[in-house]
């Protein structure tokens, strides 16, 4: 008797509420939501996929991106960031982006150079001869010149950021000269420089994906990795390698990329305000990159036992001569003109 009266309760007050909002809709009047249901409605959602950890420059840069575009757009786009491979790995996400799965990406620059020859540049040895001179070649005539062959008819680039210098790690032997890198054998990524310093090393290497490096390392697949000290420690690279050089050879940069298609639908307005949020993020990226590499040094060596070698000058020297092979490999593929200035930024900050 009872489930038969809450039975015609229930259809009663079902029967109301559809005659409430007949009632409104016959008289022309629509019923309101409040300003915030609408606005979840209409928002845009930009997906940015990447393969670091959250606590790197690049992943805290992401994070302050996602925040600062919310903010500047009132609440009309919002940026998802997924670190950590968590979408796609950095083998997948270029091909996800260009099909439209994801909007944005930032990849390690050399993972692209085939597509854009003219990035090789930045993974050049030794291409930057302190922190002034990347500050300088990311922020002027090199990265317009740069970005400016960043596009096709699936993506463009938006910015270049910075993860610092690259350190090089191994469990065999401590890395001084050339010679200690016979007969190791290297997780490095995709990229033709890359492959070409290895090469003038003569070390084995692989192309591993960044999320199965430590496993690699630890089952002793491979014996060493290059990487900035902030993705050495965030990944605990540190845990299972013996050796450490601090010899700053490379640059570890991204390369920040939007999915054209997506891109051409925004208004002019919602595109001023992504942008102006790029620049603000990327100022902040370049600003710790720095700090943020120094921490992760000074905890690497708070909580591990590895040795640290750090490369001084001379050596570092032995080490660019070594390197002089990749230079002549890849002049023509960069082009006269980066080259050049890439040339004059090195003589004016060395």
């Amino acid at each position: 008797m009872k489930k038969v009266q809450w039975s015609l309760i229930v259809s009663i007050m079902i029967g109301l509420m559809v005659f409430t909002v007949y009632n409104f809709r016959a008289k022309g009047e629509d019923i309101h939501f409040d300003d915030e249901q609408e606005d979840l409605t209409d928002q845009i959602v930009i997906k940015f996929s990447h393969v670091v950890a959250e606590n790197t420059p690049k992943g805290l840069a992401a994070q302050r991106f996602a925040k600062l575009v919310q903010k500047k757009t009132n609440n009309k786009v919002k940026v998802e960031v997924y670190p950590n491979g968590m979408l796609y790995s950095d083998e997948a996400e270029f091909e996800a982006l260009k099909q439209g799965s994801i909007q944005m990406i930032a990849p390690a620059s050399t993972k692209i150079t085939r597509t854009f020859s003219e990035l090789a540049l930045l993974d050049l040895p030794y291409a930057f001869p302190n922190y002034e001179a990347v500050n300088k070649a990311l922020t002027g005539n090199i990265r317009d010149e740069l970005l400016a062959n960043v596009k096709n008819d699936n993506m463009f680039g938006l910015a270049i950021w910075n993860n610092g210098f690259k350190q090089m790690t191994t469990s065999s032997r401590p890395l001084t000269g050339p010679s200690d890198f016979a007969d190791q054998h290297f997780r490095v990524m995709t990229g033709p420089v890359i492959q070409a310093q290895f090469e003038a090393l003569h070390a084995e290497t692989s192309q591993i994906p960044f999320n199965r490096t430590y496993q690699n390392l630890t089952n002793q697949t491979i014996t060493g990795q290059e990487n900035t000290l902030s993705n050495i420690y965030s990944k605990r690279f540190y845990e299972v390698q013996t050796h450490m050089t601090i010899s700053n050879h490379g640059l570890l940069s991204y390369v920040v990329l939007m999915n054209q298609g997506f891109w051409d639908k925004l208004s002019p307005e919602l595109q001023q305000n992504i942008q102006s949020a790029m620049k603000e993020a990327t100022n902040w990226n370049h600003q710790h990159a720095v700090k943020m590499n120094q921490q992760a040094l000074k905890r690497i060596k708070e909580q591990s036992d590895i040795h640290i070698y750090d490369l001084p000058p001379e050596r570092k020297e032995v080490w660019r001569r070594q390197f002089e092979e990749v230079y002549d490999r890849f002049d023509e593929e960069i082009g006269k003109s980066l080259m050049e200035e890439l040339e004059e930024l090195r003589e004016k900050y060395k």
